[in-house]
């Protein structure tokens, strides 16, 4: 069955290192799949906006055929990253709500 997974990583101090998304919802058929469609923009947009509107170092992997994007900041998030990565939380806890566990699943590791 196909699911999306998405892991934030966190250290012991439990600040933002990075997080991963992968995988595919498997709601519908491509192209037609609003579960996987709103992970996308909300991960997406999450990367895009800590790129532009925050001073932090990160690298982007990213695999179109799993779904993959794989954030690791250089060092732990700051303030302003870590507020956005809570607002990623919050809209995929939504999508989690909305559709349930069987489409996504949240989880939280420390590194």
């Amino acid at each position: 069955m196909d699911m999306i997974q998405v892991t934030f990583y966190l250290n012991h101090n439990e600040k933002y290192t990075g997080f991963d998304c992968v995988g595919h919802a498997g709601y519908a058929n491509a192209g037609k799949d609003i579960v996987c469609a709103g992970v996308s923009a909300l991960v997406i947009n999450t990367v895009n906006s800590i790129g532009n509107y925050t001073e932090e170092k990160f690298s982007v992997e990213t695999d179109e055929d799993t779904g993959k994007i794989a954030l690791r900041f250089d060092r732990p998030a700051g303030h302003d990253a870590e507020l956005l990565a809570k607002s990623l939380i919050l809209g995929l806890q939504g999508i989690q709500e909305s559709y349930g566990t069987g489409y996504i699943t949240l989880n939280f590791k420390e590194v």
